[in-house]
């Protein structure tokens, strides 16, 4: 089988204006994620992705979703730095009630205590490069 690349979702380029303060969006939303789901469905139907391509494909997203994991984390502590509370921020993990983000927070703090110190922390991790 051919193998075919499947392209990514559209994002800004560095000769683009920056976003204005505060309008800042994520890189990557549910829809650019099914939006591509369904170029690749239909690539793989097509016979044009093949089990290798597949498998690089599923380590891509593996790594996709561990940055977008701490990205995650990392608004997380910069919310609650910025003032807002459990109950403000309990709504975006799906449920009413504030024990998933303060279950969230309480891992965190085990490793750090601030947006800046998970930053550092996953500039470490990262390596060099």
């Amino acid at each position: 089988m051919a193998e075919q690349s499947v392209s990514r979702p559209e994002t800004t380029s560095s000769s683009e204006p920056a976003e204005p303060a505060g309008s800042v969006t994520a890189p990557i939303t549910a829809a650019d994620v099914l939006a591509w789901l369904e170029r690749a469905a239909e690539a793989a139907r097509a016979g044009e992705l093949d089990a290798p391509a597949l498998i690089e494909l599923l380590g891509q997203l593996r790594q996709a979703s561990t940055a977008c994991a701490n990205a995650s984390d990392w608004t997380l502590l910069a919310a609650r730095e910025a003032g807002a509370s459990l109950r403000q921020i309990a709504p975006v993990f799906g449920k009413g009630y504030v024990r998933a983000p303060a279950a969230r927070l309480e891992k965190l703090h085990r490793e750090v205590l601030s947006s800046e110190q998970f930053l550092e922390l996953m500039r470490r991790r990262m390596g060099p490069g």
